[in-house]
């Protein structure tokens, strides 16, 4: 970070290994030569790099080992993304799963339950599965994929399972709200902000442990101006790991007169 920064200013920010104020980017596949460039100006605001849904599974291997050393060098922590767990679970292989995981390097982990029929119990079991394979941290996913499917679960039922994943080892909870942030979990079907979904969870889970899918600007301005530049924000996109710390820094005019300027005065 530039020293000049601080005097820009004033909203304070852990270094990394962060616990709050969390960025994980989403990698929808790009090259090893692309994400070292990107890891070269931004890898100090990312904490996560997330291989969105099964797309690792389709580039050559040693392009994956590349990737997750490049993670490592940069002190990012790096995982698969959920729905090659849910595949694993489908198939009976999670053990198996898991190992051939930490023979690649992956030392985090997401655990959802969005695609694959999966009882609250036996999403339980794999998060004390993925612990004992001393997975860290390891992240569960709360919401379904499908539309229908989500809006059929309730805001009860909904912060329930949130608790139960963290009472089981989970470190953190993912509020489901897709790569395209539209018509899932906290967002209407034109991706504003549902106000009263959010605040429900909040009153019920310490939002230091809620990891926001956060795909688009608006919701990302909506959360920091009301959670703080340190919420945690997920399914961002490589491009928007700079442009969304800047909104963290009060650096840009969306909440600049929230951050930057009220903490001047």
């Amino acid at each position: 970070m530039c020293p000049q920064l601080f005097e820009l200013s004033p909203v304070e920010r852990e270094l990394k290994p962060r616990s709050s104020g969390l960025t994980m980017a989403i990698d929808r596949g790009i090259a090893p030569s692309e994400m070292r460039g990107l890891m070269e100006v931004a890898g100090e605001y990312i904490d996560f790099w997330k291989f969105g849904w099964c797309t690792w599974l389709l580039i050559p291997l040693k392009a994956v080992k590349e990737k997750i050393k490049i993670c490592e060098n940069f002190d990012v922590r790096v995982m698969p993304g959920g729905s090659s767990v849910e595949v694993a679970f489908a198939k009976g292989k999670v053990d198996e799963f898991f190992r051939f995981l930490r023979e690649l390097g992956f030392t985090s982990l997401e655990v959802s339950s969005g695609i694959v029929k999966m009882g609250l119990e036996e999403k339980l079991e794999l998060v004390r599965i993925a612990k004992d394979f001393d997975f860290n941290p390891v992240i569960t996913e709360v919401g379904r994929k499908k539309p229908e499917e989500d809006a059929s679960l309730s805001l009860s039922d909904r912060i329930g399972m949130m608790k139960r994943e963290l009472e089981a080892g989970a470190n953190y909870v993912v509020v489901e709200a897709r790569e395209s942030g539209v018509g899932i979990g906290p967002y209407d079907a034109k991706g504003d902000v549902k106000e009263d979904f959010v605040e429900s969870i909040t009153q019920e889970i310490s939002v230091e442990r809620i990891m926001w899918e956060a795909p688009l600007k608006s919701q990302q301005v909506w959360l920091i101006k009301k959670f703080g530049p340190n919420v945690n924000l997920g399914n961002i996109q490589p491009d928007d790991v700079i442009p969304l710390e800047t909104l963290r820094l009060g650096l840009r005019g969306d909440t600049m007169p929230n951050l930057l300027l009220k903490v001047s005065r």
